[in-house]
């Protein structure tokens, strides 16, 4: 069965408003309570990228291992630690690698690594929507 996002409305400092993917997803506490996510589907970014608080909501450690550094378009390095989650999308449960940022300013991001292979994603920008259709 497709699971279908929608584009949310938000605004952007440089075009005003403006229509972004989102998704609504949930990941996995080590309580074991499933915790909701909205990332940006980002079929630029490499890793899926959770925001610092989003970690500790779902009781990840600093002492998870190495910390790492991760460079978007602008080249600056964010400090970050790759582990893996337990994740929902639709009824499709999966555990992907993630980079846990350990700054706050970090956009949530849903990214390819570990994801995007094991769906068949369609963007429909006039629709204002995303599929993910399981494979």
């Amino acid at each position: 069965m497709n699971i279908e996002f929608k584009y949310r409305k938000m605004e952007s400092t440089i075009v005003g408003t403006i229509e972004r993917p989102l998704a609504d997803i949930f990941v996995k506490s080590k309580d074991g309570d499933w915790i909701e996510f909205h990332p940006f589907i980002d079929s630029g970014a490499d890793i899926t990228l959770l925001p610092y608080s989003f970690g500790i909501m779902l009781d990840l450690s600093k002492e998870l291992g190495d910390i790492k550094e991760l460079k978007g378009v602008r080249g600056i390095g964010l400090p970050v630690i790759i582990t893996r989650v337990k994740m929902r999308i639709g009824e499709v449960e999966l555990e992907p690698r993630v980079a846990w940022a350990l700054i706050e300013e970090a956009p949530p991001l849903l990214g390819r690594l570990d994801i995007f292979d094991k769906f068949n994603i369609t963007f429909r920008e006039k629709e204002g929507k995303i599929i993910f259709e399981p494979i």
